[in-house]
Order: structure tokens, then C-alpha cells, then sequence
């Protein structure tokens, strides 16, 4: 080969391998050029399908270009998380998503079509603290320690409904039941929203819910709100006791997360955390977010992984030392 085929044989290479770098960021500035849709892996109705419509009107409207949303409910959130897992990893197909798929089914299930750990972390929409909801016509109880006592003397008879196997619904239910020493009887669903109308509807007696939809149903005076798993009790309903109150160091929060398919670039995945941040600022949104008992979060790809991987550590404790199991 001569010096001068060397030469452009050379070029062609630096040109191929400057127009390889150049290619995401051209990409994200022209994202989104179509539809971006959002995969639920829950059913509507639910915290985990409202509070992403919320988002996607909000991107769409500043993007000028539909983001809409599909549900895609089964194997406590799995069925989902798969379909977007496989997804051609273009920003145009995202996740969001309660923990059980993200951090806590790899520690339930014995084999899943996807591996959580490759998504690609965008961003947290907001937290919502978990509470406990009973049916008041089911349950006498006025307190978390009036509950624990008819729990104790109706033990493995009182029905408790979960979002589903695995999801923090049921995490939080172990939890308690490992603290307190009593058995209820897991009634699972697919998702908060069926959950709760068998709830209302007396066909199971009690719930660990976040307050996203079943705050609603108390003030309509439908159930009674018991305790709340926050930390510290909540500005909003400050007469509500935490359930710390009376079993110290008990919190349960469930988070809502926006993640894109593995090989996602980091471009599109920084314009996506962009904007998703610009919503959580409106103060529309955040009014938005306070009607269903949300913090908005936010912040960064970075601390979004950071966030999520104390998350897997927190949960695989839960379910290790409550000997959660799918059955």
C-alpha cells in the first residue's frame, strides 16, 4: 500500500470515528423528533400511573411532541420493565416506574427476562410516604396499637391487599409484621388501584398503600388512615401519627423513577433529566404533586444511580431479614 492510500485510508478513519461522536449529540439536539412514550408497569389509577401522566403532559407541551403513557402490568411490575428493557435505546421508549422492577425483584425472583442493573438512571419525580389504611367497617381499630392488638387476636385472619408480590406495599407489610410479631394474611393485586377498590368495597380489610390515591378515599370517608410510614409526621396531616410513634425507626416511602434501555446516550438521557427537572419547578406541577401527597425530587443522572443502588441494599435488608418470599 503507498503512502498516499495510507494517507486517505487514515482520513477516512478519523473522519468515521469523529462522525461516531458527533452522531448522539446531533441526535439529542434534535430529540424528540416523534413520540416518546412512557411504559407503566402498573395498572391506571394508581400513584405509579398519575404521577407520570403529570410529567409526560407537562414534557409535551414543552417539547411540542406527544409523550404518552402505556400500561404494562404483570409479575409485580416485571412484564413492563421488560418491554422497555428490549426497547431500541433511542430515548424514545422510557420506564417509569415504582422500585419493584428497578431494585427490589432482583432480589424476589429467581430468574428475569432483564437485568435492572443496565437501565439507564434518569431521573426521581417525587417520593410519597406509605401509610396504613383499613376498611373502618372491617377493622375496629383507632390506632396503629389498637390495630396491632385485633391483629394479634385474629392472627393469620386479617386480610392485608399489596400492589402485587414484591412491591413495597407488600415490603412494608413485612416489615411490620416482622416488628410487631403479627401475621396477616397477603392478599396481592396488580397494582395500588384494584387494591384499593376491594379495600373500599370490604373485600379485604387493610392496607399498605402510599397516600398518592388512598388519601382521597379517607377524606371521602371511604377508609380510615391509621399512621403514616414517614419519617416524621407530614406537614399536610399533622394530626396523623407516624407508625415510628409506636414501632421506633419504621419508615417506608415509595419513589417514582424515570429510567431509559440500556445503551441509552448520555446526551438524550441528560435532555430527558432536563426537562423533567424544568417540570418538577412549575409550580403547577409541584401543586399537582402535593394533591397526591408527593415530594418532588429531581437532581441529577449521577445521584439518580447513586440514589437507586442504596435503594437495592435497603430492600434486599427488608426482604433477607422479613423472609419475604413470592409465595
Amino acid at each position: 500500500m503507498n503512502s498516499k492510500n495510507r494517507i486517505a485510508i487514515s482520513a477516512l478513519i478519523v473522519t468515521l470515528i469523529a462522525s461516531a461522536a458527533v452522531a448522539p449529540v446531533s441526535r439529542a439536539q434534535d430529540y424528540p423528533a416523534r413520540v416518546v412514550k412512557m411504559i407503566v408497569p402498573f395498572p391506571a389509577g394508581g400513584t405509579a400511573d398519575v404521577m407520570p401522566r403529570i410529567i409526560a403532559e407537562w414534557l409535551s407541551r414543552k417539547w411540542g411532541q406527544s409523550v404518552i403513557i402505556e400500561n404494562h402490568t404483570g409479575a409485580g411490575g416485571n412484564v413492563g420493565a421488560g418491554i422497555a428493557a428490549k426497547a431500541e435505546p433511542d430515548g424514545y421508549t422510557l420506564l417509569a416506574s415504582p422500585p419493584p422492577p428497578l431494585v427490589v425483584n432482583q432480589n424476589l425472583y429467581p430468574h428475569l427476562d432483564f437485568d435492572p442493573t443496565r437501565f439507564i438512571p434518569i431521573v426521581v419525580m417525587g417520593r410519597v410516604p406509605n401509610a396504613l389504611v383499613i376498611n373502618p367497617d372491617k377493622i375496629p381499630a383507632n390506632s396503629v396499637k389498637d390495630f396491632i392488638a385485633y391483629a394479634q387476636a385474629h392472627a393469620g385472619r386479617v386480610t392485608d391487599a399489596t400492589q402485587g408480590n414484591g412491591t413495597t406495599s407488600q415490603l412494608t407489610s413485612a416489615l411490620f409484621q416482622m416488628m410487631t410479631n403479627v401475621k396477616l394474611q397477603n392478599v396481592p393485586y396488580r397494582g395500588s388501584a384494584p387494591a384499593l377498590n376491594d379495600l373500599v368495597a370490604g373485600n379485604v380489610d387493610c392496607m399498605f398503600d402510599n397516600l398518592g390515591v388512598s388519601l382521597q378515599l379517607v377524606k371521602a370517608g371511604k377508609l380510615k388512615l391509621l399512621a403514616v410510614a414517614s419519617p416524621t409526621r407530614m406537614a399536610s396531616l399533622a394530626d396523623v401519627p407516624t407508625i415510628a410513634e409506636t414501632l421506633p425507626g419504621f419508615a417506608s416511602v415509595t419513589w417514582y423513577a424515570v429510567v431509559a434501555p440500556p445503551g441509552t446516550a448520555a446526551a438524550i438521557v441528560d435532555k430527558i433529566n432536563a426537562g423533567i427537572n424544568d417540570a418538577l419547578r412549575d409550580p403547577d406541577i409541584r401543586n399537582r404533586l402535593a394533591d397526591l401527597s408527593a415530594e418532588p425530587v429531581g437532581g441529577t443522572p449521577q445521584a439518580t444511580a447513586a440514589y437507586l443502588k442504596q435503594e437495592v441494599e435497603r430492600w434486599k435488608d427488608v426482604i433477607v431479614s422479613a423472609h419475604v418470599t413470592l409465595d
